[in-house]
């Protein structure tokens, strides 16, 4: 037994509650919604830097998902305030600066399932999150052939995916131009996940990458760049997406704050990949505990585990570090030297100062849970 990482054991991982389902150029995922499509990475995959674009999680909005697209007749459109609009192909984007990051995907409502009280929404646990290297044209090169005007505000992003009713808004969303324009921010216009064309389901042929924000920013199918000259004052800005305007977006049910925002940059997290909830493992033998921890990009300085409820910390050994916006792997050997029930504790701590919270905080979005995350073993 131990926890020694074997592969041919995943099945562990799922419960018989889950429903797993096969959807084009995925590996069975587990199914939270199947219309519009929203899949969960099962858990056995994140014991590696990247995430397999086949079971990278899905999130999608609208009903009406692209499912065939023609790159002969498909362009990117940059559009609105600019000197020179632009339609872009594929051959045409490719041809323009390259570059590549790694960066973290995770949905906003991660993890909801799991916040007390009950919030409604898509119910997911953990795997609402992905790794991966994306390569494409960064944002403020496309802004620049364009020739963005002067006073420019803000800049929007809509993709192929269309509303089931006029009702329905269209799903755009807005960065500040600043963030658009800036080289810091690396924003990237993405037609490559690890190395391969994006998939279907996760944004083909091109998506917004924004490092270091949820992923309500990181608009799928991407169609139209639109530069505004004012504030986007859309649904999926003014009224969805929206967080408490306090510290660590903390409300209570009885209690709603009246001052709200759009969700922006990711909180610092960190999980367990091994051992496992529930795992029994063998007293007196070493055990390889690890996981990832992120943030929304000043990279993680340092990951502590605690074997004893929290009542004291150890600092695991990160493993390498692939940029400030990726995964990083954690790693460290316990050695049981009693029979009987743990809590085993994470946190990590960021080089910007930020860590986990202690006690879970609230809103009623169920968004940006990130508590100092919990496994319970029984050492045997």
């Amino acid at each position: 037994g131990g926890c020694s990482r074997r592969t041919e054991e995943p099945a562990v991982i799922e419960t018989s509650s889950d429903f797993l389902m096969r959807f084009p150029e995925k590996a069975p995922l587990r199914v939270v919604n199947d219309r519009p499509p929203c899949l969960e990475t099962p858990w056995s995959y994140f014991d590696r830097d990247l995430t397999p674009n086949e079971v990278f999680y899905v999130r999608w909005h609208l009903q009406g998902i692209p499912t065939t697209i023609d790159l002969r007749t498909w362009r990117l459109k940059v559009q609105g305030h600019v000197e020179r609009p632009l339609e872009l192909s594929m051959a045409e984007l490719r041809r323009m600066e390259t570059v590549s990051v790694v960066a973290v995907n995770q949905c906003s409502g991660n993890s909801r399932s799991l916040i007390t009280p009950h919030v409604p929404g898509a119910q997911w646990r953990n795997g609402a999150m992905g790794n991966a290297r994306w390569t494409g044209v960064p944002l403020r090169a496309l802004l620049e052939r364009a020739g963005v005007k002067a006073k420019a505000v803000q800049v929007t992003f809509d993709g192929l995916d269309e509303p089931p009713l006029p009702s329905v808004p269209d799903f755009l969303k807005a960065l500040d131009i600043e963030h658009a324009l800036q080289a810091e921010a690396e924003v990237l216009v993405a037609y490559e996940m690890n190395g391969a064309p994006l998939p279907m389901l996760n944004g083909f042929p091109v998506r917004l990458v924004v490092p270091g924000w949820y992923a309500t920013y990181w608009v799928k199918a991407l169609a139209a760049i639109t530069v505004l000259p004012h504030r986007f004052d859309g649904y999926w800005m003014a009224k969805a997406y929206r967080i408490p305007a306090t510290p660590g977006a903390n409300e209570t049910p009885d209690q709603l704050v009246a001052q709200t925002q759009p969700i922006g940059r990711m909180n610092i997290r960190s999980f367990f990949v091994r051992p496992l909830e529930a795992q029994r493992l063998p007293v007196g033998r070493p055990c390889e505990l690890n996981g990832i921890a992120f943030n929304g990009g000043s990279g993680i300085k340092k990951v502590q585990y605690s074997t004893d409820g929290g009542r004291t910390w150890n600092d695991a050994r990160l493993g390498k570090d692939l940029g400030r916006y990726s995964f990083r792997r954690w790693q460290a050997e316990w050695t049981p030297s009693a029979v009987g029930d743990y809590r085993l504790q994470v946190r990590a701590l960021g080089k910007d100062g930020e860590t986990q919270p202690a006690a879970p905080t609230w809103n009623r979005g169920g968004y940006m849970r990130n508590v100092i995350e919990e496994i319970r073993v029984t050492v045997v």
